[in-house]
């Protein structure tokens, strides 16, 4: 899987508008154009297209993380130059707050089972005797089963009651 693509299901999967995207983007430190996010999500075979590096990518994610959990005390997450699905998969994680049962039940939402030791496996330093790579079908199910959840919860969620006059028309 590109950068490129997890973006645009990231994008899709929680509704981000570019204003949003800009403004993730910005809480890691990186200042994203319109202009480059509109390119970033482009088609790969369309003339504009422009390749989302591991860096700006991997910017994005800690950006992601400082959204959804808040900013960490002390130096801001630097990020990282190479990226793999394993980091990818990590840093996705550590933003949505999921705990291993909540990664093995999202895995399953996409017809996937994985037991709890597999999914640490993923999480280990590189040299651990454990290390498991990532591979593109884990990561491609992880990211449809978070879409399937994220947003069948939006369509679920009632939208704000209409007032008029003081009083609420529910």
């Amino acid at each position: 899987m590109t950068n490129n693509d997890i973006l645009r299901r990231l994008r899709y999967t929680f509704d981000f508008n570019d204003s949003k995207m800009m403004a993730i983007f910005e809480l890691a430190g990186h200042s994203a154009s319109r202009e480059e996010i509109s390119d970033w999500l482009k088609k790969e075979d369309d003339t504009d297209y422009k390749n989302c590096s591991d860096s700006t990518f991997a910017r994005f994610l800690n950006g992601l993380i400082i959204e959804n959990r808040g900013k960490r005390d002390g130096p801001a997450p630097v990020a990282e130059s190479k990226l793999t699905n394993n980091i990818i998969f990590m840093k996705l994680k550590i933003a949505l707050d999921l705990k291993a049962e909540d990664v093995i039940s999202i895995l399953e939402l996409a017809d996937t089972s994985i037991s709890k030791h597999e999914l640490s496996a993923f999480f280990r330093k590189t040299g651990h005797k454990h290390y498991r790579e990532c591979k593109d079908q884990i990561l491609r199910n992880f990211l449809k089963g978070v879409q399937t959840k994220y947003r069948s919860q939006k369509s679920t969620e009632k939208p704000p009651a209409e007032e008029k006059k003081g009083f609420s028309w529910e």
